[in-house]
This record gives C-alpha cells, sequence and structure tokens, in this order.
C-alpha cells in the first residue's frame, strides 16, 4: 500500500510495501519510502529501505543498489523499474551483503568507517537548561554535529559524525543521570527513542555545528530537514510524531 505526502514545491513522498520471494521460498516485506524532488526524474529520487527480517546492513546495501540503478535512468520515469528491479534481485544483492560483511569482520573493519547520523526522539525534559548544556557538552566532546530541536512538546536530536562517537554518544545518552524525575531527584533518559541511525549519503548536507533550535511551526521543522537534504528523514519519521 502507499502513503503520499505532498510537500508543497518540495516534491513528492510515498512509501511502497512489497514482498518478495527470498532463499527457501520465505517471504521478505520490503517498505521501501521514495522521495522525488521537484525536479524528478532529471535528479535521482531520495530512498529508504527498511525491513523487519533483514539487518540494518542488508537494508543498506539494497538501498546502495537502488540508487545505482536509479543513475542509469536518470530523465525518465523510474519508481516502477526500480521495485521491479528490486523483486528480480533482491536474493543476489543480500548474498553479496553477507559476503562482503564477511569480508569486513575479517578486515575488522569496515561499518566503523564514515559519517553516520543519528535521530533521536525525548519524551520530555524536565530540568531543561541543565539537559540542553550536558547535550551540548556531550557533543562537542565527541565531534558531533547536527542539531537539538524543539518544537512544542516535540523533542529531537539530529546528530551526525564518526560511527564509533555516535554509539558513545548513545550510551552517555542511556546511562548517564541528564534529568530529574517528579520528585526532583536525577534520574537516567528511560523514555529515548532511537528513530533512525544510518550512514550519511552524498546527497545529505553536512552539519558545520551543533545547535539548539526552537520551531514555532512544523513547517519550520520540515524546512530544518530540507535544507539539510533530509527530507525523507522528516516524512518518514515527522509526521506520526505530530499526531
Amino acid at each position: 500500500f502507499i502513503f503520499l505526502y505532498f510537500p508543497e514545491t518540495h516534491g513528492i513522498s510515498f512509501r511502497i510495501q512489497i514482498s518478495v520471494k527470498e532463499l527457501l521460498d520465505k517471504d521478505i516485506l520490503l517498505k521501501l519510502l521514495f522521495h522525488l524532488p521537484v525536479n524528478y526524474p532529471l535528479t535521482i529520487p531520495d530512498i529508504s529501505v527498511h525491513s523487519d527480517q533483514l539487518t540494518r546492513a542488508q537494508c543498506l546495501d539494497v538501498k546502495e543498489k537502488l540508487l545505482e540503478q536509479a543513475k542509469k535512468h536518470l530523465s525518465e520515469p523510474m519508481v516502477h523499474d526500480l521495485i521491479l528491479w528490486v523483486q528480480q534481485h533482491l536474493k543476489d544483492v543480500i548474498k553479496q551483503s553477507a559476503t562482503v560483511c564477511n569480508e569486513k569482520t575479517a578486515l575488522s573493519k569496515g561499518t566503523e568507517d564514515g559519517i553516520w547520523m543519528l535521530l533521536l526522539h525525548l519524551d520530555h525534559m524536565r530540568a531543561k537548561a541543565k539537559y540542553v548544556k550536558t547535550v551540548e557538552k556531550w557533543a562537542s566532546n565527541l565531534r558531533l554535529t547536527g542539531r537539538l530541536m524543539f518544537m512544542g512538546k516535540i523533542i529531537l536530536i539530529l546528530l551526525q559524525g564518526d560511527r564509533s562517537s555516535i554509539k558513545e554518544y548513545l550510551i552517555l545518552q542511556k546511562t548517564s543521570k541528564v534529568d530529574v524525575d517528579s520528585s526532583g531527584k536525577k534520574c537516567k533518559e528511560k523514555m529515548m527513542r532511537v528513530l533512525c541511525e544510518t550512514e550519511v549519503q552524498s546527497q545529505h548536507k553536512r552539519f558545520q555545528t551543533f545547535e539548539v533550535k526552537e520551531y514555532s511551526t512544523p513547517e519550520e521543522l520540515q524546512k530544518e530537514f530540507e535544507t539539510a537534504g533530509l527530507t525523507a528523514l522528516f516524512s518518514e519519521f515527522v509526521p506520526p510524531l505530530l499526531k
């Protein structure tokens, strides 16, 4: 089935769910999110791939292969062809992914390389000033850039940096006493959700600094994501929080 978003003048985002027969006749359910820029098909779409039956690395591999295919179809409508391609080639990509994964493990490196991105959702901040200062300090110490974003009751943390630093930040966020409970006692963050953790792609712009920003409307928040080339990320994860 398909969900459509129509951010005015910023192209179209839609989600397609397909079932693909995999090895041993097991069905793999793939969720594909396409964001078509305004000048599509002269520009390739932004694509996100998710599946509960595949690892994050396999989903990233499928996405990379789809983007490679998209480049071959520049200037012609391509979404239908991309869906057909993934239905026919998913088995090969998954097999290849496993091989590459094993090779990388043997070299004891690979997924740690490159710049990664993390999007977190926080339920609340009781001791806001102290919490914000702590997040800024961690980001600075770990050389992470991005945004701490407030919009109404929504609190999001978007970070970019080395994978090891992103992992370290997550540990700090989960294990440190960053806030206070209803009785004023220091407490750990128990209501944080990781919305997305992925490698930064070529179409994503790098944040140069870490900033704390407040937005008065969802449109302002959306613009922040769009400026950073993260329209698909916004379309996928933020609208459900606005409900």
